[in-house]
């Protein structure tokens, strides 16, 4: 990994993590930018309804990846705003992104790390859980 493609080291993620620049934004980055324009970032969620029913990021949208492309409409974003995905740990929602940009959305992004990376480093009061075999459990 060379130096262009990491964040600045003031982003949270975890050490080693290989930040795709091109195609993700990390928690913070995304946190901030709510926080100063809410409107600016349309943040969509695509874990399964179990995950969103036990945590999920107030003002988020909730398209689960397996309806992403009969829902693509919904993540139309508004002229100036960002379409940033979310998921547990930031594979499904780059996968949703992808599929995004195929249909037309060309600037939707993953956010890095996911909801997890989340509550770890830009808001610590989001309940953190672990996906076993489908199933959700919060951890204490």
């Amino acid at each position: 990994m060379n130096a262009s493609s990491r964040p600045p080291e003031d982003e949270g993620l975890p050490r080693g993590y290989q930040f795709k620049p091109e195609y993700e934004l990390t928690p913070r980055m995304v946190k901030a930018r709510l926080d100063e324009a809410p409107m600016s970032v349309l943040l969509i969620d695509c874990r399964t309804q179990p995950e969103w029913d036990l945590v999920h990021i107030p003002g988020s949208v909730h398209i689960p990846l397996d309806e992403i492309e009969e829902r693509a409409e919904e993540a139309r974003p508004e002229p100036g705003q960002v379409v940033a995905l979310i998921c547990h740990h930031g594979v499904r929602s780059l996968r949703a992104a992808l599929a995004l940009r195929a249909l037309g959305i060309p600037g939707a992004m993953s956010v890095a790390g996911g909801i997890e990376c989340w509550a770890l480093t830009a808001d610590p009061r989001l309940k953190r859980y672990e996906r076993t075999g489908g199933v959700c459990r919060p951890l204490s």
